[in-house]
């Protein structure tokens, strides 16, 4: 019997996708293959570094090989992040970033300074959302963000506030703030949230904030005040958002997620988001995450990347209006 020519060419498509499809299940199959490094771009302790460390260690206990947090700090995360940015796209490399990743990236890339870009990346989870704290020395007058506003309109003492560092997140906020209130306030940054925390109770700074987990127990404990959380917190229930205290424009999601170099094969991507979502609904990594004031996700590769577009299209402009620059 002859075949016909579409018959002819039927048949060697199905046998293509018949050779394809096993090598690209291998790929899968066999990820990882090696230890895998996860680069925090921040230093040991904080939040970030916390919530790495812990879906890390659920990972090593599924996957077969170990997942290793590496701290790289500097240049508000962006050192770290560039590493990633150009290691082999193979799933053996990863970054997990927070918000600020938003804020540096769209800073260095304003000031012609940037080493990598945004779609230097792939997506591949939010391993929690965080939300962000806007905090204050116990000393200041002042029981939320409006009453904060209030006293800094009229005061006459100088006043400081701290971030997490340059082109941080909270830099950006207390910015806004600025420029929304019509309130002076100087900047003083840090080397993570610890420090910062510190001179915050200590009176040398009466402004700043960072992630929710960062402060939570202070807060709690009666050491610090919060003003506000960007977003509404789960942990503090009662504390207004910046939304509901008539600051929308300090209305910011905050987050820390799983980052690729971009060429990642798209079944290790896969492969990575499956596991990372199962590693966060496993109730030992819930109840520790709920415990700092995160709050699990999980998230898809589609759900990532849509919050980061929407996210970089809020804070691009800004950065640049205001000139944020990472020193």
């Amino acid at each position: 019997m002859i075949k016909t020519r579409r018959e002819i060419l039927a048949g060697a498509t199905a046998a293509g996708m018949t050779v394809a499809m096993p090598v690209v299940l291998r790929a899968q199959a066999q990820y990882p293959s090696r230890a895998v490094r996860i680069v925090v771009p921040f230093p040991a302790g904080a939040t970030t570094d916390l919530l790495a460390r812990l879906i890390a260690n659920r990972l090593s206990e599924t996957m077969g090989q170990s997942f290793v947090v590496e701290n790289v700090g500097g240049g508000g995360g962006s050192i770290g992040a560039d590493q990633i940015a150009k290691a082999a796209p193979d799933g053996h490399a990863l970054l997990f970033h927070n918000i600020t990743f938003s804020t540096t990236t769209s800073s260095l890339l304003f000031a012609k300074r940037a080493r990598h870009d945004f779609d230097d990346f792939v997506p591949v989870s939010v391993g929690a959302y965080v939300p962000l704290l806007l905090l204050a020395n116990n000393s200041v007058p002042a029981n939320d963000l409006k009453e904060f506003v209030a006293y800094a309109r009229t005061t006459t003492t100088p006043l400081f506030y701290g971030s997490t560092g340059p082109g941080s997140i909270l830099h950006l906020m207390g910015e806004v703030l600025k420029r929304d209130a019509g309130i002076r306030m100087d900047h003083v940054p840090y080397r993570g949230a610890a420090p910062l925390v510190t001179d915050l109770i200590a009176g040398r700074v009466q402004f700043g904030g960072d992630q929710l987990s960062s402060s939570l127990e202070r807060v709690r404990s009666g050491q610090m005040k919060a003003l506000g959380v960007a977003t509404k917190a789960v942990a503090l229930p009662n504390v207004p958002t910046a939304r509901e205290l008539g600051f929308p424009n300090l209305e910011l999601q905050g987050w820390n997620g799983f980052l690729a170099p971009r060429g990642t094969p798209e079944p290790v991507v896969a492969r990575l988001q499956q596991e990372i979502a199962a590693a966060v609904k496993h109730p030992d990594v819930q109840k520790r995450m709920t415990d700092v004031g995160a709050e699990p996700s999980g998230s898809t590769q589609a759900e990532m990347r849509e919050m980061l577009r929407r996210q970089v299209a809020q804070i691009r402009p800004v950065v640049e209006e205001l000139k944020l620059l990472v020193e």
